[in-house]
């Protein structure tokens, strides 16, 4: 909506505005899969790690990790994400369990998904130091390490 409101401040442009709005909606789904990465360790930044965990989130990378496995395995790790959450024995056994399991690779491919759809919306608009500004301000979504 930020997108798109301040593109309907410049211009009166409907197809703009629209692809400003599809723009905002791809860039903050990168920028929610990033966070989502951060927080299982995806880069050594000193950052504490687990916090989704702790406050029993589904991540898209433990959704994905989830979804690899069955049965017993997939039963015990959904039981620490909702029972054993503040152990941080068990939380690091969680963000093993999900980066062995493809977790963080599937989550990255995905960033990396959003991320170029939001490059290929950008070349379709007016280029200049907007579009610019707008290339870097996605590149630094999923590229941050904090």
């Amino acid at each position: 909506a930020a997108c798109s409101a301040g593109t309907a401040s410049v211009s009166s442009d409907e197809t703009l505005i629209e692809r400003m709005r599809h723009f905002g909606e791809l860039i903050g789904i990168a920028f929610q899969i990033k966070d989502d990465l951060l927080d299982y360790g995806e880069a050594d930044i000193g950052k504490p790690t687990g916090i989704d965990i702790k406050e029993r989130k589904m991540t898209l990378p433990l959704i994905y990790a989830l979804s690899q496995t069955t049965g017993q395995r997939r039963r015990a790790i959904m039981h620490t994400v909702k029972n054993n959450n503040n152990d941080p024995a068990k939380i690091r056994e969680v963000i093993a369990f999900v980066q062995q399991s493809g977790g963080i690779q599937y989550a990255t491919e995905q960033m990396h998904h959003y991320q170029q759809q939001a490059f290929d919306l950008l070349a379709t608009m007016p280029q200049g130091e907007t579009a610019d500004a707008l290339r870097q301000l996605v590149e630094f979504t999923t590229q941050r390490k904090k």
